[in-house]
């Protein structure tokens, strides 16, 4: 049986950014590392080498970091600036709504799952939020399952292509 792999959702800027992040890890890191690794192999018995023992963990660390953004890349679909439509939530969009229960607006970017990041808004496609919001046009009420079981109200006040 072969195993079906999911497409993850990713903006243009991210997909730069992830491929910058893997140019240097595999450019710059692994040397560096490569170098340290030297050096403290040159400082004689490893069993009891500090340095050793860190070099080799964050050799360890740059290559699994490594391994995952090739699995992010290989598996991206990237968005298309063309096909992003302004009326509508998308991954790729910055969402302004406005919170009915709490009297107040929130902004949001909808990304892919990778590179959902909430203390910079920016908020998975898959979340509960963001899938909420997917395919709604401005003047939506959406509602939404918070995790606690409570459903919260939203009105989509402005929908623009994120920067």
């Amino acid at each position: 049986m072969v195993k079906e792999v999911t497409k993850t959702m990713i903006t243009y800027a991210g997909l730069k950014k992830y491929e910058e992040e893997l140019h240097e890890l595999k450019a710059v890191k692994r040397q560096e590392v490569a170098e340290k690794i030297k050096v403290a192999r040159e400082q004689g018995d490893l069993s009891e080498n500090a340095d050793y023992d860190a070099a080799k963990e964050e050799q360890t660390e740059i290559e699994k970091r490594i391994l995952e953004l090739e699995n992010i890349l290989r598996n991206a679909e990237v968005v298309v600036d063309e096909e992003f439509d302004p009326g509508r939530v998308n991954v790729g969009c910055e969402v302004r709504l406005y919170d009915m229960e709490f009297d107040d607006e929130v902004s949001y970017f909808i990304v892919g799952s990778s590179e959902a990041n909430s203390l910079q808004g920016k908020i998975s496609n898959e979340s509960p939020v963001g899938a909420a919001l997917m395919g709604h046009h401005v003047g939506d009420i959406v509602e939404i399952k918070i995790a606690d079981g409570t459903n919260s109200q939203y009105k989509i006040l402005d929908i623009k292509k994120a920067e």
